[in-house]
């Protein structure tokens, strides 16, 4: 008995410091929506979102796009890197924010494509091979602010030099209980590629992917 008793503080005591740890990922994520750190970058990436169903971008990508066409206006950076959705698809992600960054003034031979990517991680691949193709070290990584966290992960997973540009550093903004969801979400997202490695049983993985993914 008293050996079940230690197990149960025992995993109680793992148990809290899961939570703690979880709620510190949590803090650290919605600190760094609310940090704009773009400077002058060989390239910004526009991370991927929603595309409607009649192929106009969906307000959190359109919000990134605008956000990255404002930095290049800047000067920050000479090219821009737009990812996601199905390679060579009209109505992929990367394509329609192409399409909206050129109507608003950006010029086409400055804008690349890293579609083929349906998640986060692969964003950062598929922009990562283009940055090499190029000899880029350095990218501005513009995304919703409670998504950026995530991002320069991936990104610097691939060695590149990150510096984050939420499309609004306003994270108050952001009502509850949406704000809560979200973050929980990111963390969700950073977490369960660990997961996987760790052998944790597929079905668990899945539901935290479509958590993250289903309205990415």
């Amino acid at each position: 008995m008293r050996l079940l008793r230690y197990m149960e503080a025992a995993l109680g005591i793992i148990s809290l410091g899961a939570v703690i740890l979880f709620l510190k990922l949590c803090f650290d994520i919605d600190r760094q929506g609310r940090v704009d750190q773009a400077r002058p970058a060989d390239v910004i990436v526009v991370l991927g979102a929603q595309v409607l169903p009649n192929g106009q971008a969906g307000p959190d990508l359109e919000a990134r796009t605008a956000h990255a066409v404002r930095l290049y206006q800047a000067g920050l950076a000479p090219y821009l890197i737009c990812t996601g959705g199905v390679k060579g698809e009209r109505s992929s992600a990367a394509a329609v924010a192409r399409n909206l960054a050129i109507s608003l003034g950006i010029p086409q031979q400055a804008i690349f494509l890293a579609d083929g990517s349906m998640k986060t991680q692969e964003d950062a691949v598929q922009a990562a091979a283009v940055m090499a193709q190029h000899d880029w070290q350095t990218a501005i990584v513009v995304s919703h602010p409670l998504h950026v966290y995530r991002a320069r992960l991936f990104f610097e997973r691939e060695g590149i030099v990150v510096y984050t540009s939420p499309t609004t550093t306003d994270v108050d903004g952001i009502a509850q209980p949406w704000r809560a969801c979200y973050t929980v979400r990111e963390g969700a997202g950073i977490l369960w590629p660990y997961l996987e490695q760790m052998g944790f049983p597929a079905q668990w993985t899945a539901r935290l992917q479509r958590l993250v993914y289903e309205h990415r």
